[in-house]
């Protein structure tokens, strides 16, 4: 039922009520019926079963069973550095995983304690979980809503709803039934759970407790919000099984060659052993294929990129939104304190007869009205600023005494001045506030308001200093200043004043007629200054943003425009438009829609979910309840640092800032990340496809094993894992916010990085097979031993030509990367390890192994290096000048 379009008394009998409050029988009746006031629990998946969930991936299996053949065979220190690996990787799977799943709790803390309810006719207070509808609950500042209600009496009642709004400014309430169907944010005759009393009091009739308040409907939205994979895991996953079975059918393929070979050679040899040996030979291609550290060295490469954005005031809470926010094709973003700067700020008055915009620096040379009008703002006004600098009250009343302090006329000074005598508060009704100071050596009421009331009570102007009757000409004035505002968004604000008999301090609603107007002041939350640029980078990067607000239209609009996000072509939609759009208009609609106002959280679902389907990456900001699935819905969801802890726990990231802008620079740096996990991903898997070839080579030539199983373990887990770090710390490129947004179908290995892989892989497995016959030609250890060197050095010296794929290392600064000038240099020191007397045994280097097979090997390894460089250079130009 829609309460808010009911009378009291109408709700009142639709909840089985009174003005009385229930009796103690039919609370406990409505208990047994509709359970408590609180939130349910959802069934949360166990962490044995999430850490079994890690090892599904076709790659990790292929690693099991080349593991459990190794430890059947004896080999037990190789299958143990396996497990190792695996174990490390699902243990930091699973606590991402755990960290994500707190949002609902930090709803349930949300709720509040205890509710001041009137039963049986005798006020009384209970614990809120104890709440059933058809309460009547008493509300007074300070107080936290306990469940949604439709307000029955109202005493100049303000509630701060912007934890399901948006909003940040307290919502005036009544008891006046509204006739049309409004949003959330409209209907100002109800309350809703864990909003705040801001100001006033009230007393309302509990129209929904529990799972059906609005907080319960966000609860419901929360825990069925898909959970998105992000790009990088949806390509790592793809590619994974792809690679996974087609390592395992290769190594079956090669193993049953093999076993081929022995059983109808004719060689004399003993089958069992040979078939072992073949049997390891296949293990040892999939260890050589698969790059075991892959999934450890993307997440180191991703906390480093957590890092720079923290440095950004952007704080990752999942480590695949670092990479997420490079791909983001859409950001649809909150406006208040986002794209503004969350306060209300005077940006421009109105006085009659001036001709001057700007007061003057100093007041002394301020003319009377101008003295007046800034005054009035200042001392018919509740606000303050306290010893701390924190600024308390209304939004709007402190932005008059910040304009009173901003033009040198201290708000502080003036209220000792001129010292309140009286007051008549703000009315909702009135929609006036009167305050009577001694000023110029009379009794004065001053005040504020509406500038249609203050219009309809005015019968005279204070025009160039003296007290003019009202005219026609002079109203019109007034009103066309108005209407100027307005048409800007521009919140307005009329000043009068009435001189009251000399020692009056009592005054009264009769008091505020036959006033003199001074002018009018007009406020706006102003666009960040770095807001304009942001919006035009994102532009040139592709990315397209959507404003999202709980505010007016016209003043989503204007801002929009403003900051230029919103183009001559595009659109606004306030969220009861948008439903009543049906999927398919709104599909065709949707990349000319730049602003949505008024909306509610299912409207938010609906917008993301829409770019999504059109194959969009969409990021999505919040900072309120209402957020929250919208935020868990998104491809990375973006909570303010200011924001609730309900969406902070829903979202990927947040910002400390509240800052448009550094969404922006977070893109940059993501961008950034992906580019470098390209490179590490691409120098690993160029490093492996060198060894294939190697193996490919011998088994189709007939040759001995040129690697053994620990060999090939200790390049990928030890030696290779320190460069593709390296290289995750890469700096950006130059071009890195001037590429339209990563389509999502785009696989790890674009046609450049694919090119980059097959060429490098070619000429490591070609200096790696010559040096394998070099030392062939003295023994099959030797072979070994120099085949094991030049893939381990070209594999290293790699490094360089990674850095770019259109850069050569010179080009890219030679010693811009000091983590890969450290990681090439750790890289030789680790294979110099490995050639110590007490590991060669281990490693199968022979003692016959010295600085001439070194010097040779290491020769091929430096001219594969350099021939990458210049293939490199090569495509590059070609593809220039095509």
């Amino acid at each position: 039922m829609e309460f808010y379009r009911k009378d009291t008394e109408s709700v009142l009998k639709a909840v089985q009520s009174s003005e009385n409050g229930l009796t103690s029988d039919a609370v406990k009746a409505k208990l047994e019926q509709d359970g408590y006031n609180e939130l349910k629990d959802r069934e949360k998946v166990s962490t044995w079963k999430l850490f079994l969930e890690t090892f599904k991936d076709p790659m990790v299996i292929v690693l099991l069973v080349a593991a459990g053949i190794q430890v059947v065979l004896g080999e037990i220190a190789e299958s143990l550095i396996i497990f190792l690996v695996l174990l490390i990787n699902s243990v930091i799977s699973v606590v991402q995983t755990k960290k994500a799943e707190s949002s609902l709790d930090a709803l349930r803390d949300m709720s509040a304690p205890e509710a001041k309810v009137i039963r049986n006719g005798q006020s009384q207070t209970i614990p809120a979980r104890e709440l059933v509808q058809g309460d009547i609950v008493t509300l007074e500042a300070g107080d936290y809503v306990p469940a949604d209600g439709r307000i029955i009496a109202s005493g100049s009642l303000k509630v701060n709803e912007g934890m399901l709004t948006g909003e940040s400014e307290a919502v005036e309430k009544s008891t006046d039934m509204i006739t049309e169907e409004v949003t959330l944010g409209d209907r100002v005759n109800m309350v809703f759970s864990s909003s705040l009393v801001a100001y006033g009091r009230g007393t309302f009739v509990v129209t929904g407790t529990g799972e059906q308040t609005e907080i319960g409907k966000i609860a419901e939205m929360i825990s069925t919000a898909e959970e998105k994979q992000t790009p990088l895991q949806r390509k790592l996953e793809s590619f994974s099984k792809k690679l996974g079975i087609g390592i395992l059918l290769l190594s079956i393929l090669i193993f049953a060659v093999q076993a081929l070979r022995i059983w109808f050679g004719g060689a004399d040899v003993d089958t069992s052993t040979a078939i072992l040996n073949a049997l390891m030979f296949s293990v040892a291609i999939a260890v050589a294929a698969i790059p075991e550290a892959l999934s450890s060295i993307v997440t180191i490469v991703l906390s480093v990129g957590t890092n720079k954005m923290a440095r950004q005031h952007a704080i990752i809470r999942k480590l695949p939104a670092v990479e997420t926010l490079g791909s983001t094709s859409v950001i649809c973003t909150d406006k208040t304190g986002t794209l503004t700067q969350n306060k209300m700020t005077v940006t421009d008055y109105f006085i009659p007869g001036e001709s001057g915009s700007e007061l003057a620096e100093d007041p002394e040379n301020w003319n009377e009205s101008e003295r007046m009008l800034v005054n009035t703002a200042v001392l018919c006004n509740d606000s303050f600023i306290n010893s701390d600098g924190g600024e308390i009250g209304d939004p709007t009343e402190v932005a008059l005494i910040n304009f009173s302090n901003k033009n040198n006329n201290d708000y502080e000074a003036v209220r000792e001045k001129f010292k309140r005598e009286a007051e008549l508060p703000f009315d909702s009704d009135r929609k006036l506030m009167s305050t009577v100071h001694r000023m110029d050596g009379e009794t004065t009421m001053l005040t504020k308001g509406g500038p249609d009331v203050m219009f309809d009570r005015a019968s005279h102007v204070l025009y160039k200093g003296k007290e003019e009757p009202v005219t026609d000409e002079l109203l019109a004035l007034f009103e066309q200043a108005n209407e100027s505002f307005s048409d800007q968004a521009l919140r307005v604000l009329a000043y009068g004043y009435k001189r009251l008999a000399d020692g009056q301090t009592d005054i009264t609603e009769e008091d505020e007629k036959d006033l003199v107007l001074i002018g009018l002041t007009a406020m706006i939350d102003p666009p960040r200054e770095a807001v304009y640029g942001s919006i035009e980078e994102s532009k040139k990067a592709g990315i397209r943003t959507v404003m999202i607000t709980g505010d007016h239209k016209t003043t989503a609009q204007a801002i929009g425009r403003d900051i230029g996000l919103m183009g001559d072509d595009d659109i606004a939609l306030t969220g009861k438009e948008l439903d009543a759009l049906s999927d398919e208009e709104l599909d065709r609609k949707l990349e000319q829609i730049a602003v949505y106002a008024r909306v509610s959280p299912e409207n938010k679902i609906r917008i993301v979910r829409a770019w999504q389907k059109k194959d969009k990456v969409a990021a999505m900001t919040g900072d309120g309840v209402n957020d929250a699935p919208a935020l868990k819905q998104a491809d990375i969801g973006i909570a303010m640092g200011s924001g609730t802890d309900v969406a902070k726990d829903s979202s990927a990231m947040i910002l400390t800032d509240d800052n448009f802008v550094s969404i922006v620079n977070a893109v940059g740096v993501g961008r950034t990340v992906f580019d470098n996990i390209k490179k590490a991903i691409g120098y690993l898997f160029a490093g492996n496809l060198g060894a294939i070839i190697a193996i490919l080579y011998a088994v189709i030539f007939n040759l001995p094993n040129p690697f053994t199983a620990l060999q090939l373990l200790y390049i990928n887990l030890v030696n290779d894992s320190l460069p593709a770090i390296a290289l995750g710390m890469e700096k950006s490129e130059p071009d890195v916010m001037e590429r339209k947004p990563r389509r999502t179908d785009e696989g790890i290995f674009t046609r450049d990085t694919l090119q980059a892989v097959l060429t490098r892989g070619l000429l490591i497995g070609i200096a790696v097979i010559i040096s394998f016959y070099i030392g062939l030609s003295y023994s099959n250890e030797m072979g070994v031993a120099m085949a094991f060197t030049t893939l381990i050095l070209s594999r290293t010296l790699q490094t360089f030509a990674a850095r770019s794929n259109t850069q050569t290392a010179f080009g890219a600064g030679f010693f811009k990367n000091k983590y890969v000038i450290g990681a090439v240099f750790l890289g030789f020191i680790l294979y110099g390890i490995t050639t110590l007397p007490f590991a060669r045994d281990v490693f199968n280097i022979p003692q016959s192994f010295g600085w001439n097979e070194a010097l040779v090997a290491a020769a091929l390894a430096l001219a594969a290096a350099v021939l990458m460089e210049i293939v490199k250079i090569s495509f590059h130009r070609f593809s220039k000048d095509k």
